[in-house]
């Protein structure tokens, strides 16, 4: 009997429910099925049924119906010429599809529920019934116990409020963040499975499912392979590069401003926090001025005799890469500065009493109390700054706009990082199935450094 009322409400949703005489479950499952059939039924004209649509296809069906056959063949009919009235745009259908596979997710797992529930309270019925009997219960105190051993529809959805209250508070806002969010990160990534790009722009053309052939692409053909591996390998230096540099000098920082010999320590301490509080942007824009070969500091240098010819800041790759990490030391150090001063007042200072005690200099301190204490408790976040410098889009693109010209690289500069590189061959080259599939191979490398130097950390195995 389990069974048949679980296979009840896996065909027509609460009927399970009804079988187990609970009808306002019954009712409850049911209206969400009714909810998905009239959704269907009612946003398309459903032309296979009625004939009422231009043409018979399933084009015309349900959003349901037509989601499902969009991202399966993502269109039939391109629109060659503006003659052609019925043609399918590729992207759309893969965004409806996705969109109705999400939403069909949701009540699936309403489904699921009114099967389960179906089963565990018929399975529930049965063990009452098997007590009553060995009971000899009257019809009385048969009711009455099955109202306490099964219970109604009325006390099960109590239950619910009660015990699932903060599930269901928040079911609106993840039903919004699965549309909303969800969505537009699943069509990022199987666009990387498709041949979307300069050559196949809808709706002109069909976009055809085209499988691993992207990635493949990326490894075998000498004119990615080489750039990618490149642009990866100094991604890679940048990221460490960067994070480390601007942490160092944040903390050299911290520890000149706590010396008691620094007098006016709040003042240096305003004046240092003035580049991460000017926005970041502006100051990106001014160094990348100030940098240019005619610019102000070649100009200075040259006047004071300080250099003979203008250095070339963003015109040489290895200058461009060190002016990169300079700017990135002059926007980042304050943050640092800022959060490992905050750290430093925490310090229990009797530890720094008893190590004088013992003879320890002012550098023994810093090397066995001040770093390590630091280090345990910004170690989480020296990483989520690595992760961050990783895909720093904004200051390659604002200083150096990933200049200068590599001849080695494709679509690629020398300073470029995969995430700038994703964007030229996006908005510049229109190749967004390579962009994908990047975006695709920088998540997993980020996720798995990131997820196993994270949960090494003292702090995280602390928490």
């Amino acid at each position: 009997m389990a069974y048949i009322a679980a296979i009840m409400s896996g065909v027509v949703w609460g009927s399970g429910q009804a079988l187990n005489k609970q009808f306002g479950k019954a009712i409850f499952f049911f209206s969400f099925q009714v909810l998905l059939v009239l959704a269907e039924f009612a946003s398309g004209t459903w032309g296979l049924l009625t004939g009422t649509a231009p043409e018979m296809h399933i084009r015309h069906a349900g959003f349901f119906s037509r989601g499902i056959w969009g991202i399966v063949t993502l269109g039939e009919v391109p629109r060659t010429s503006s003659a052609v009235q019925i043609f399918d745009h590729s992207m759309v259908l893969m965004v409806s599809g996705l969109l109705a596979m999400v939403i069909l997710a949701l009540f699936a797992i309403i489904l699921i529920w009114s099967v389960r529930d179906a089963y565990k309270t018929q399975k529930q019925i049965m063990a009452f019934k098997t007590e009553s009997a060995q009971k000899h219960m009257t019809v009385i105190e048969s009711k009455e116990m099955r109202r306490l051993k099964v219970g109604t529809s009325g006390s099960y959805f109590r239950g619910v409020l009660e015990n699932s209250f903060e599930y269901i508070a928040i079911t609106p806002g993840m039903i919004l963040v699965l549309i909303f969010s969800l969505v537009p990160i699943l069509f990022s990534a199987i666009v990387a499975f498709t041949n979307y790009n300069t050559n196949n722009i809808p709706p002109r053309f069909l976009v055809d499912w085209t499988g691993f052939q992207t990635f493949l692409d990326i490894v075998r053909l000498p004119i990615w392979g080489r750039t990618f591996i490149g642009v990866f390998q100094w991604t890679v230096i940048w990221a460490f590069l960067a994070t480390f540099t601007a942490y160092t000098m944040g903390f050299i920082q911290a520890i000149i401003l706590k010396s008691k010999r620094v007098l006016h320590a709040k003042v240096w301490r305003g004046l240092y926090i003035l580049p991460w509080a000017i926005p970041a942007m502006i100051s990106m824009l001014i160094f990348r001025n100030l940098l240019t070969q005619a610019g102000p500091i070649n100009r200075m240098l040259l006047d004071i005799g300080f250099i003979s010819q203008a250095l070339p800041f963003l015109s040489d790759a290895a200058w461009a890469r060190a002016t990169l990490v300079l700017v990135n030391i002059w926007l980042g150090f304050p943050y640092f500065m800022a959060l490992i001063s905050g750290i430093m007042t925490t310090v229990n200072q009797e530890m720094y009493e008893a190590a004088s005690i013992d003879g320890a200099n002012a550098w023994q301190q810093l090397r066995k109390l001040t770093v390590p204490t630091v280090l345990s408790s910004t170690a989480p976040l020296i990483i989520l700054s690595i992760t961050h410098n990783f895909n720093n889009f904004g200051i390659v693109f604002f200083v150096t706009a990933g200049g200068p010209h590599n001849p080695s690289y494709t679509v690629a500069g020398s300073t470029d990082i995969l995430i700038s590189w994703i964007y030229k061959l996006t908005l510049d080259q229109r190749m967004y199935n390579f962009a994908a599939a990047m975006s695709i191979l920088i998540f997993i490398i980020i996720a798995a450094v990131a997820g196993w130097n994270l949960t090494r950390t003292r702090a995280f195995k602390e928490d």
